[in-house]
């Protein structure tokens, strides 16, 4: 019994067909690059102080005093979030015309209770300056991004349904619609309560766009070594170009409103990508849809130049392919036995750290020393060498040492930037970089050893499930910096000791490379790897055609 692979195969691995599609489909990935980091220019906190009324009638010396210094990571500052009473500043400006002759420590303090005055030396409007994100209200800021990221987790509970139910193609570009149609939405927002809301939609879709075109690339291109390279240097180079896009427009563009427009624009330019991405011939045939599914198989031929043979698929192949479709299982067979329970723990611990460092270090950039642009701007160029790592390590090396040495190699560069002494803070942003790298190589390895692990049956569940992690991940990164508060490294130290801890834990699942895929779970449970944590375990089977009770081993 041919399968769907066995079937195409005619068409050849690296035709003129697979070249376009490879190329379209890498293309469509471009806007996920900036367009949930956009929030790092877009919500950028300018430097900002208490306003002050200028009817006050205060000298210039007085006016000068009239917000108190604080101490700030070992630096006198003046307050972003206090001032002293303005009305105790006029009575005391009328008693001493120098305010050096008295002592203002005695003064009391109050809150910025006119608004606050924010810098434009770097931006004209934030989302901060606009609608006044700081002091108590500093919160806000990061929750619009994790409310982001809440729209990517529920788009990842959805997308695979919606791409199973409407085809691949038209969640792709439908998807793509509701990105570039709310991202010109947001500009509009009245109020911070809108842009979440239209931030939570816009993570939706981003998510459901990057899933089909994932889905879909991997369903058109023949033959494991292709997919690899297009998940890895297609998918992952065309996501890092749209993060290096990102800073290049908000150097010229400072208006936070007029940034999002301008990135919302780019998606009109995918329109004429319809015409050139096909749908998906192995999800038409699991649809009965095989007169589509052979026209465009005809069309991939033509491209090729290969003759199409005259019986593509006989009725049993196309029953057959239908009955592995509807064979599934629920997600409890994820935690089922104990082998699979623990691959299952052990993804969704990593994945979870990798998406916390991940976003982390990218949404930190405003923070690290160096200009915010360039150090945006290098942040996306590391991810084209990490991806061309991740490339390598999938074609040479085992998978189990290429994700256990990346997230190792980033963890140790992280944990160390806390001996980085002050007068050479750009090696700090170095390693900061260097540790991007090795986590971003680790994401691109960690996708397709994880779909490896999973057996045929919960492949899709496992991986979906592995990527829901992530999104919590996603979501907590958002306020990990907030913990430089306590101690300005401690947010580095946690990294690089999370990502130290999961290497560690990776060293604990089988090995895949050069090993035949699981189809079944049975399969699953003869692969090793947890003999040095576990002790075998043994129970009696009946062995139905003999009527024999025998000794199985997990």
């Amino acid at each position: 019994m041919r399968d769907y692979d066995e079937i195409a195969a005619f068409l050849g691995e690296w035709g003129p067909y697979q070249k376009l599609v490879f190329f379209v489909l890498s293309l469509s990935v471009f806007p996920n690059g900036f367009g949930g980091l956009s929030i790092v220019f877009v919500g950028d906190v300018p430097e900002h102080r208490c306003s002050i009324p200028g009817n006050l009638n205060l000298s210039e010396a007085w006016m000068n005093r009239t917000i108190p210094l604080e101490q700030e990571r070992g630096k006198l500052l003046y307050s972003k979030c206090r001032r002293y009473r303005l009305d105790a500043i006029v009575n005391l400006s009328e008693t001493f015309p120098n305010p050096d002759s008295c002592n203002m420590s005695e003064v009391e303090q109050e809150p910025c209770l006119d608004g606050w005055e924010y810098s434009k030396d770097q931006y004209i409007s934030t989302i901060v300056s606009e609608w006044d994100l700081v002091c108590n209200n500093d919160w806000k800021m990061p929750f619009s991004m994790s409310i982001y990221f809440l729209g990517v987790l529920t788009g990842s509970l959805f997308s695979g349904m919606l791409s199973d139910g409407f085809g691949r193609k038209t969640v792709l570009f439908g998807t793509m619609a509701v990105q570039t149609g709310f991202n010109m939405l947001q500009v509009f927002s009245p109020n911070w309560e809108i842009f979440c809301l239209i931030n939570f939609l816009i993570g939706f879709g981003q998510v459901s766009n990057y899933v089909a075109a994932y889905v879909l690339g991997s369903e058109l291109l023949g033959g494991k070594s292709i997919r690899v390279t297009y998940s890895t240097l297609g998918v992952g180079i065309s996501y890092a170009c749209g993060y290096m896009f990102l800073p290049l427009v908000a150097y010229f563009i400072r208006r936070w409103w007029m940034l999002l427009f301008t990135l919302s624009l780019v998606g009109l330019l995918y329109i004429p990508l319809w015409w050139y991405i096909p749908e998906s011939p192995r999800w038409l045939l699991l649809k009965g849809r095989v007169q589509e599914a052979k026209a465009i198989l005809r069309h991939a031929a033509k491209k090729n130049g290969v003759t199409l043979p005259e019986m593509l698929f006989n009725d049993v192949e196309l029953d057959d392919i239908k009955d592995k479709n509807v064979k599934s299982f629920t997600i409890t067979r994820l935690v089922k036995t104990r082998n699979i329970r623990g691959i299952t723990i052990i993804n969704l611990i990593v994945w979870m750290i990798l998406a916390v460092g991940y976003y982390g270090l990218s949404l930190n950039t405003p923070n690290l020393d160096g200009d915010d642009y360039l150090n945006c701007f290098f942040a996306g160029a590391i991810e084209i060498p990490a991806n061309v790592a991740a490339w390598l390590f999938l074609r040479r090396l085992p998978r189990k040492f290429s994700l256990s040495g990346s997230l190792f190699f980033g963890g140790i560069v992280l944990f160390f930037i806390q001996f980085i002494p002050p007068n050479l803070s750009i090696l700090a942003t170095v390693l900061v970089m260097v540790g991007k790298l090795a986590n971003t190589c680790a994401f691109a390895i960690i996708y397709a050893y994880t779909a490896e692990l999973y057996p045929t049956v919960v492949r899709n569940t496992g991986v979906g499930v592995c990527l829901m992690a992530s999104r919590l991940g996603s979501i907590i990164s958002s306020y990990f910096f907030f913990l430089g508060v306590y101690y300005e490294f401690l947010p580095y130290i946690l990294m690089g000791s999370l990502a130290v801890f999961s290497a560690t834990l990776v060293l604990l699942l089988p090995e895949t490379v050069n090993i035949a895929l699981p189809d079944t779970i049975d399969q699953v449970q003869k692969m090793k790897g947890f003999k040095s944590v576990c002790c075998n375990h043994y129970y009696f089977k009946k062995n139905e055609t003999a009527g024999e009770n025998s000794m199985v081993v997990i």
